[in-house]
């Protein structure tokens, strides 16, 4: 993995120098030539809602470790936070002033060595009390945040895009940089292959949004003595060489930020081994980010794409891989929930497989559910989104990547739900369907079709049947009552069959004499249906059921409920009890 994010960051030319980053900035100080303040100038685009503001492609950068080296108090130089910048010499935080002073020193000691005129004027400037009144002002009627970072410019020049202090800027972390924490023999970097002295504290992602610091989470790092072995200290347990690690956490910084995913608390990213157009990527399909106005499209994309190429129309896309990772932060660690990867066309081929696994038919009969997106699948397992663990989420999205097994959480997180839409009498979510049908037919053994299965092998199955037409026939009997059989049994009836259907089955013949009384026609569709489900179960209802069953037990449900709905189909040559009630 690591020798690929290397491959993706030398492909697409990132900045991967060791104290240099990419950074995005939000609010820019506009200084004249005599230090005096024009103007603060949001940065990026100030329309947006959440404007996060331009990246900055080559600033720099210290480390954490950098930062507190020998005990002495620094800061980022030629960019930092609102409350560092601007913080006034009356300011009562005595850390504050000490990072403010530390501010302005490195620019006074980048202009002794390179003498660019702009450091100075901007290190005046902010020493300037008045000067320093002024941006703090600004900044208040434009409601910048403490935390929002800001750089500066002098006449036309912003000193982050300049280059004549970047050789200044490379000696000056030489001299800050610690002790390798081992000998000086060298090992084999991890990343690479080829010898290296390891890299002692690795740079950090940014995975605050999931989980992580705000201030980044580390990849490798080993700051326990239960992460150590052999004597080793700090990242020797996982040798990599400077280089590596800051080419390395530059492309993960920007797959996080260009390529990447937010779903239910983890971080999905991936990238191909040659570039694919949007309308050509199969995990776009997946999560539905093809542009596309209706998800029902999605699964015939991936098939034009699969056949694109099995006609040998693409052969752009046959050598091609793909490289999914899926990420979260715990506190400082970044955590890799996932790793998956294949070739591009076997990608699609799972990705189809994904979408015909989870078909189901839809609530109202006669035709099938869209396809939903891979967020409305997480979404299903539980009542908000949050409440899905990432490890869960990392899992489903793995099993829709490599045609693999879905999890058995996933089943019991969906029955769960299912169970209370039934009861409390909501629409079914066919995510939530689709996801039971699924783990089901992924675990091997009968493959269940979308739409009823009359010949099912499983007595669940047919229990499930049989209680949606018995709960049926009490609605044509009783069409005003509260508490239907449903909402009062479905609960018991799904763990418990044997105990609660029989006792069902003895009052529907109350049922069907009252129906009888009015519709002779539809009391003997309801008696024909039910007579040919019990065949099908050969009067073997389970005592109890486990799991699994109780999923078919649903699926029955749900399926028999559908197919009455549409009326009659190729799947069932009787009539529904609509149609005989008109009859």
């Amino acid at each position: 993995m690591l020798n690929l994010l290397l491959d993706y960051a030398h492909r697409n030319q990132l900045v991967t120098e060791p104290g240099f980053a990419p950074k995005t900035i939000k609010w820019l100080i506009w200084l004249g030539s005599d230090g005096d303040l024009l103007d603060v100038i949001e940065l990026g685009d100030p329309s947006q809602k959440k404007n996060p503001g331009q990246e900055f492609a080559r600033c720099p950068e210290l480390k954490q470790n950098e930062l507190i080296a020998g005990g002495l108090t620094r800061s980022q130089f030629l960019w930092e936070q609102c409350d560092v910048v601007a913080t006034c010499r009356s300011e009562t935080d005595a850390k504050k002033r000490q990072k403010h002073d530390a501010f302005v020193d490195l620019m006074r000691q980048a202009f002794q060595s390179c003498r660019v005129e702009e450091l100075q004027i901007a290190a005046g400037a902010l020493q300037n009390e008045q000067t320093l009144q002024q941006i703090c002002q600004k900044l208040e009627q434009h409601k910048a945040k403490p935390q929002d970072r800001v750089t500066i410019r002098v006449g036309g020049l912003i000193l982050v895009d300049d280059d004549r202090w970047h050789d200044w800027w490379r000696q000056y972390r030489a001299s800050l940089q610690p002790k390798a924490p081992t000998s000086s023999a060298q090992m084999v970097c991890f990343a690479t292959g080829q010898p290296t002295q390891p890299f002692a504290t690795h740079p950090k992602v940014n995975l605050a949004d999931v989980g992580g610091q705000s201030t980044g989470s580390v990849l490798i790092g080993f700051d326990k003595d239960a992460f150590t072995s052999f004597g080793l200290k700090q990242s020797a347990n996982c040798a990599v060489s400077e280089d590596a690690a800051y080419a390395y956490r530059a492309a993960l910084q920007d797959l996080l930020a260009n390529r990447s995913r937010v779903i239910a608390g983890a971080k999905i990213t991936y990238w191909f081994s040659h570039a694919v157009k949007l309308e050509d990527d199969p995990i776009a399909m997946l999560i539905g980010e093809t542009g596309e106005q209706q998800e029902a499209t999605a699964q015939a994309q991936v098939r034009r794409l699969l056949e694109s190429i099995q006609t040998g129309q693409r052969p752009d896309l046959t050598d091609n891989r793909f490289y999914a990772l899926t990420l979260s932060g715990s506190g400082g660690r970044a955590m890799v929930r996932d790793w998956a990867e294949s070739d591009f066309k076997t990608l699609a081929e799972n990705i189809d497989c994904w979408f015909d696994d989870l078909s189901i038919v839809h609530r109202d009969g006669g035709r099938l559910a869209d396809p939903p997106r891979f967020l409305a699948v997480v979404g299903a397992l539980a009542r908000e989104m949050k409440d899905v663990p990432p490890p869960l989420t990392a899992r489903l999205f793995h099993s829709a990547l490599t045609r693999t097994p879905l999890p058995g959480e996933a089943l019991a997180r969906a029955l769960q739900r299912v169970r209370v839409d039934i009861i409390e009498n909501n629409p079914f979510n066919h995510a939530r369907m689709g996801i039971l049908k699924a783990t089901l037919n992924r675990k091997g053994g009968y493959k269940m079709q979308p739409y009823l299965n009359p010949q099912h092998p499983s007595p669940a199955y047919h229990c499930g049947r049989l209680l949606a037409v018995l709960a049926s026939l009490q609605r044509a009997a009783l069409p005003n009552v509260e508490a239907g059989v449903v909402q009062r049994f479905y609960a018991a009836a799904s763990a418990t069959p044997a105990l609660v259907l029989g006792r069902i089955l003895r009052t529907a013949q109350f049922h069907l004499d009252k129906v009888r009384a009015d519709s002779p026609g539809l009391a003997a569709w309801y008696e024909g249906k039910i007579a040919e489900i019990m065949g099908a179960l050969k009067d073997n209802i389970p005592a109890t059921l486990s799991l699994e069953e109780q999923s078919l037990f649903a699926l029955g449900y749900y399926q028999q409920l559908a197919q009455d709905r549409a009326g009659k189909s190729a799947t069932d040559t009787n009539s529904s009890p609509q149609e005989e009630a008109q009859s």
